[in-house]
């Protein structure tokens, strides 16, 4: 679920923090720059775990700051796939369900990878597992707040980074705002044994 990525970035240290050590100054700027980011085709960046190298820092006229090229690693949240994770439902519509991890929220099962027969329920919005024993069927409801355990099917990214807009988005710009997409999405799957609520699989 999380791995070390070894990246490099030159970092910026502002005059005021030369009294202090470089290295906390450097891991400072890192995690203010990189925490709770999204890498595009990396992952989520979570904290920084180590500074393996620092080359030559550099002082550039008109800027009092010293610039440092820093090889370093960082924890990063990058489930592979098939991995199995548990999460909690944070909501249900007809896409599928929602699953959150506590830090990370775009995770959707599609309703074609929820333990068949499924269906919707539209009152209660709400996946409901139509489970057939020998007395008949029973509905297992996939309420909101529900743990659940799912296995990592698929994942994408998509590249959020700021570009100019094109003539026809600017000409409808006044009239809606685009839906923001997220930069990192897990597609999940319960729909074979054991996967689901973990309800549904303790022993009476």
């Amino acid at each position: 679920m999380f791995v070390l990525v070894e990246m490099v970035d030159t970092v910026r240290i502002p005059p005021w923090q030369f009294e202090r050590k470089l290295n906390d100054s450097i891991a400072e700027e890192l995690n203010k720059k990189l925490a709770n980011k999204v890498v595009y085709n990396v992952g989520l960046c979570i904290c920084l775990f180590d500074i393996t190298k620092l080359e030559d820092a550099y002082v550039f006229p008109g800027d009092g700051a010293s610039h440092t090229k820093v090889h370093f690693r960082y924890v990063v949240f990058h489930p592979f796939l098939d991995e199995i994770l548990i999460g909690k439902i944070k909501g249900c519509s007809p896409e599928g369900v929602h699953v959150s991890l506590g830090f990370f929220d775009d995770i959707l099962i599609p309703p074609e990878s929820l333990q068949q027969p499924a269906k919707f329920d539209e009152a209660e919005q709400v996946w409901v597992w139509e489970y057939e024993t020998e007395e008949g069927a029973h509905d297992l409801y996939m309420d909101t707040g529900e743990e659940l355990r799912f296995r990592v099917v698929d994942e994408s990214f998509v590249d959020t980074s700021p570009t100019g807009p094109s003539s026809a988005e600017a000409a409808s710009s006044s009239e809606e705002l685009p839906r923001k997409e997220a930069p990192y999405t897990l597609v999940g799957s319960i729909c074979e044994p054991g996967l689901g609520l973990l309800s549904w699989w303790t022993s009476s």
